[in-house]
């Protein structure tokens, strides 16, 4: 089966960013990893890693890949972009190989070729993108009932995370800070579409600009990424970087898939093989996840060898 136009632009777009995304993921580890040497570490809520230059590069790296994702998702619909963020992990598992000593075995490497499988299956039958031609279309989406209750059940499961959960178990259970992200990262995924949009349209000409629902759109997709930053820096602080991007990518790319197939309806336009074809490749690239998640082991081995000090401790050494 043919690939649209624009959904090769979105393809190469989200391949390019793949590639800068997980070489973030290593430069910031070993950024956060060099802070903690020398200030408050981040999963104790420290913000040392804003003094390392390091970290700084890593950020501008992951924000040149995000930028590049930005883009993919206003040609492509987000059931092909999404997945591919599986490209990342395999960037990230083979430099944190040779860069942070976090050990691929073959199991790992297995993980690897199915996650590429995957993604080669999903970009084959991924839908055409439906025409939207205005900023105002994509608003009348997010306020349809069914994006509206699976909006208030994210925040209602993120407030939880944070207030019950985050303080007893985040420390010990990566799921909290992985869970936080992923959750809020669908809808930012949602809010940074509605901007590709009306970016794209506007460069032909139409300018969305004029319209507050596009700055709406703005604000939350930019509080959402803050949120999801500060969260994701202290998942990578405390478990292996090897875990930590798999799994944040199933967690992201299922919550993602199901808000944009409330929001923008992608499947009305296909058939149930084209369906089929699409759920067959994400559980191939889920399966790479897994194998790859099982070859490491949960906690930073770097890390263990250092025990993180408790608040007393730290104020009083």
């Amino acid at each position: 089966m043919g690939m649209s136009a624009d959904n090769f632009r979105g393809f190469v777009l989200a391949l390019s960013s793949s590639f800068f995304i997980g070489t973030s993921f290593i430069v910031k580890k070993k950024g956060l990893k060099k802070a903690g040497t020398y200030g408050v570490r981040a999963a104790l809520g420290g913000f040392s890693y804003l003094q390392e230059p390091l970290w700084w590069v890593g950020m501008i790296t992951m924000i040149v890949g995000e930028i590049a994702n930005f883009a993919a998702y206003a040609f492509a619909p987000a059931i092909l972009v999404t997945p591919l963020g599986a490209l990342s992990i395999i960037v990230s598992a083979v430099l944190a190989h040779f860069i942070l000593n976090e050990k691929l075995r073959t199991l790992g490497v297995l993980g690897c070729i199915l996650c590429v499988m995957g993604s080669i299956i999903i970009v084959l039958h991924a839908p055409k993108e439906r025409e939207i031609e205005s900023v105002k279309q994509v608003w009348h989406l997010a306020f349809e009932p069914g994006f509206i209750v699976y909006s208030c059940i994210v925040m209602l499961f993120v407030i939880i995370l944070v207030i019950k959960f985050e303080k007893q178990y985040g420390q010990t259970n990566m799921l909290i800070y992985i869970g936080i992200c992923s959750l809020m990262g669908s809808l930012t995924v949602m809010c940074i579409k509605a901007l590709g949009i009306a970016i794209k349209l506007t460069f032909t000409g139409m300018n969305q600009f004029i319209y507050a629902q596009t700055w709406f759109f703005a604000v939350v997709a930019a509080l959402c990424c803050l949120m999801q930053l500060n969260y994701l820096n202290k998942a990578l602080d405390i478990f292996n970087t090897a875990v930590v991007s798999p799994v944040y990518y199933v967690m992201f790319t299922l919550f993602t898939i199901f808000a944009s197939m409330i929001m923008f309806k992608d499947w009305d336009s296909q058939d149930a093989t084209q369906i089929i074809s699409e759920i067959c490749g994400f559980f191939v690239i889920l399966s790479g996840t897994f194998l790859l998640h099982m070859t490491k082991d949960t906690s930073d081995t770097s890390n263990s060898e250092q025990p993180i000090l408790s608040e007393t401790e730290l104020q009083n050494p």
